[in-house]
């Protein structure tokens, strides 16, 4: 490919990941029909089958779904550069966004109405977090141990202010320890 063709696809990447982010609210499966439409139907650079592909990948690996589907299919039409920008245009929206409100917070943030707003959210986050917390807590096994790591993280976490990687890294090394235990006893 032309390094003048290259340029251009990989511009063309920006600006379609650019609008896709852009225009897009509720998250990243929001963004799927708008992948699909912008990215398959309209410039043809992948297939809608590709699609599914992207999405089967986009979720099973971490991160945000449409970032990791700029980045796949920015691979699949123009290699690491476009994965780079594509990337960059599906984030650089939201990155703007954000940069503007915590402009705006830090001027009127003092103001009544807007720390009743955030009161507010404050209140619907929280409730987020307990829909979260609620949801795991009906796939996690139901165990002794599993309720005691459980109360021992939060202790560790909450009230003696050790690091959550930390925790998180010492809780797989005791899932593993005892999964290991477990099946030697089985074996027995």
């Amino acid at each position: 490919m032309k390094i003048k063709d290259k340029l251009s696809k990989v511009l063309s990447l920006f600006i379609t990941f650019f609008k896709i982010g852009a225009f897009t609210f509720g998250g990243g499966y929001a963004m799927i029909p708008l992948i699909q439409k912008e990215i398959a139907e309209n410039k043809k650079w992948i297939t809608d089958d590709d699609i599914l592909e992207i999405i089967a990948i986009a979720e099973s690996t971490p991160g945000p779904i449409a970032i990791n589907s700029a980045t796949f299919v920015g691979y699949r039409v123009c290699g690491f550069w476009g994965s780079f920008f594509a990337t960059l245009g599906v984030v650089l929206p939201s990155f703007i966004i954000i940069l503007i409100i915590s402009a705006v917070l830090g001027q009127f943030g003092n103001l009544k109405p807007v720390k009743y707003a955030f009161n507010g959210i404050r209140a619907g986050v929280l409730a987020l977090l307990f829909k979260a917390l609620y949801t795991m807590y009906k796939k996690c096994p139901k165990s002794a141990v599993s309720y005691i790591v459980m109360a021992f993280s939060f202790l560790l976490t909450a009230f003696i202010d050790i690091p959550v990687l930390y925790v998180l890294i010492g809780c797989a090394v005791f899932g593993l320890v005892s999964s290991i235990v477990i099946s030697r006893r089985n074996k027995v």
